[in-house]
């Protein structure tokens, strides 16, 4: 299946939505002004199914009994989400390790993901949640956001530990993107 091919309905929850209109790949509601976090630590982490950088799907719940890091980023090969994504693969040997799998997610294409990936020799999965992203509305991680004076809908930089058992682990919010990967194996215990 390529990337064109992926059934975009299917991004949150995994349910098909066979009544959906012809000319919208989603039959959602639109993002609140201001992503809310609701998500607590303790609660089961939002399902999701998303294409990753070679176009093949990738289901949360298929990766249950194991930790997964779950990281939102804004655009693929920009300063900060570069500076984040290597942070996480120079420690990657200590996630291999530990058996945690690594996810990125940003609104970019599996093509530009790939050229990412190539780019820095990354070696973890990127994932691609296409605008309005979904799976990060439902993680509190897509909403308004404010640069030099411009207000537009975007995706915010946040990241999560989710447990064996599919549950919240670790939420970060107020994220450093260049240290981001130090600070979840510190709080792991990993470090």
């Amino acid at each position: 299946m390529k990337a064109q091919d992926f059934p975009r309905n299917l991004a949150v929850g995994g349910k098909h939505d066979h009544n959906r209109d012809r000319g919208s790949a989603f039959k959602l509601a639109a993002p609140a002004a201001r992503p809310k976090m609701d998500l607590k630590i303790g609660d089961p982490a939002p399902d999701f199914t998303l294409p990753d950088q070679d176009g093949s799907p990738v289901s949360l719940i298929s990766l249950r009994g194991q930790r997964v890091v779950i990281y939102f980023y804004p655009k693929d090969d920009t300063p900060g989400c570069t500076k984040e994504a290597c942070n996480f693969r120079d420690r990657w040997d200590r996630f291999e390790a530990s058996g945690i799998r690594v996810l990125g997610i940003s609104k970019d294409a599996a093509s530009s993901h790939g050229k990412f990936i190539a780019k820095y020799n990354l070696p973890f999965t990127l994932l691609t949640d296409a605008e309005p992203c979904p799976v990060a509305a439902s993680y509190g991680s897509y909403g308004l956001k404010k640069f030099m004076g411009r207000e537009y809908m975007g995706m915010m930089r946040h990241s999560f530990v989710i447990d064996a058992d599919g549950r919240l682990e670790r939420i970060y919010t107020k994220v450093k993107a260049e240290t981001m990967a130090d600070q979840v194996l510190a709080d792991l215990g990993l470090a």
